[in-house]
């Protein structure tokens, strides 16, 4: 499955930094002046699982595939960009096609960097916010009214719509909407719409607070986390605290000196991996592991999701010609040694395609003809 992550804010936040660091090359143009990003980089990096070289070992291969996120580098956004400031719609567009939003948000002082705009960590997410808001608001505008006889899906659409307009009107984003008290129909439904209509502020999002070294301390991470998580009225999960120039640099070392950078900065991980695995968590996603002698492999999958789906996420057909799956837990399967071993023992179960993967399960699947 996809995972696409557009990385937004206003223009030299830090955006194409950390952009950077994420592919460990410099692939986006980090460059001191507004737009410098004009097209939308896209690169694909690995989710960290530390299950995999685990099981590479146990089964005797060298390949090793981990499930990936896709990071989408936009354009620094300006007030007025829904009606064409800076590079305007061009971006919003740009976002549209991304599954979340990672805000990317200045903290950091450095009088060498212009600020283009960039006021606070606070208010420079009401600046990008209110341009998503004005977006949604045009899109939704354009929506005609259903007329005459109608049947229920098209009322409870329209419905749909005109809680998502009230809303925005006051000054709310359209997830908040869905997880309104107030709304009248089946959150699945509000959802679907709001996929359909590809709106900006229904997009799950992350937070990263670009700040200097010396505000990077163990306990001062854990401080801010806390504190915009509550500013911005949303799970401490969600906000990464982190400085993108340290994690460009950290991100060409080897893993041996990166660990020693990390120790001298007093922290137990770096950011782009807390990043990526919180963009991995906030879509509701999970990973299975398959483990053979040819590749060991995390795939990407839904939470809740069943057997035959995942085996389709494999190949297409082996959704359509999957018999059943040989399922067992990743630590029992790495205290028994593997599959001989978890055999003999009676410890590898049979499920059918309505089984419902969890986090861990390690799988082989029977697929027919």
């Amino acid at each position: 499955m996809a995972l696409s992550i557009g990385i937004v804010g206003l223009p030299n936040v830090g955006k194409s930094t950390l952009f950077n660091a994420l592919l460990k090359e410099q692939q986006a143009l980090a460059a001191n002046y507004p737009f410098a990003t004009i097209e939308p980089n896209v690169g694909v990096v690995p989710v960290p699982d530390d299950r995999l070289e685990v099981l590479a070992d146990l089964v005797g291969t060298k390949t090793i595939k981990p499930a990936m996120v896709e990071f989408v580098d936009i354009a620094g956004l300006v007030a007025g960009a829904h009606s064409g400031e800076g590079l305007g719609n061009k971006f919003l567009a740009h976002i549209r096609e991304t599954a979340a939003i990672c805000h990317v948000l200045r903290r950091f002082e450095d009088e060498n960097v212009i600020r283009e705009g960039a006021v606070d960590p606070r208010t420079d997410l009401e600046v990008v916010r209110l341009e998503l808001q004005f977006a949604d608001l045009a899109t939704l505008e354009k929506q005609p009214e259903p007329k005459g006889s109608v049947d229920r899906a098209d009322k409870e659409r329209w419905t749909v719509i005109r809680h998502f307009l009230n809303e925005l009107q006051a000054g709310h984003t359209v997830r908040r909407a869905i997880n309104s008290s107030q709304l009248k129909v089946e959150k699945e439904v509000a959802e679907q719409i709001a996929k359909e209509l590809s709106l900006l502020t229904a997009k799950p999002e992350l937070f990263v607070i670009n700040v200097s070294e010396q505000q990077l301390s163990e306990s001062e991470v854990d401080r801010m986390t806390d504190k915009y998580a509550d500013e911005f009225g949303v799970e401490s999960s969600q906000v990464i605290i982190m400085c993108n120039q340290i994690e460009s640099e950290l991100a060409v070392l080897s893993d041996e000196d990166r660990a020693a950078y990390l120790d001298d900065l007093g922290l137990s991980s770096s950011g782009l991996d807390r990043l990526i695995s919180s963009a991995y968590s906030t879509l509701k996603l999970q990973s299975f592991l398959t483990a053979g002698e040819l590749e060991v492999r995390a795939w990407t999958i839904p939470v809740g999701c069943r057997a035959q789906d995942a085996a389709g996420v494999i190949h297409t057909d082996f959704a359509k010609n999957m018999i059943s799956a040989k399922v067992i837990d990743y630590e029992k399967f790495v205290e028994l040694g593997g599959w001989k071993q978890a055999k003999d023992a009676g410890a590898v179960r049979t499920e059918g395609r309505d089984y419902l993967m969890q986090p861990g399960d390690v799988v082989e699947f029977l697929i027919g003809k």
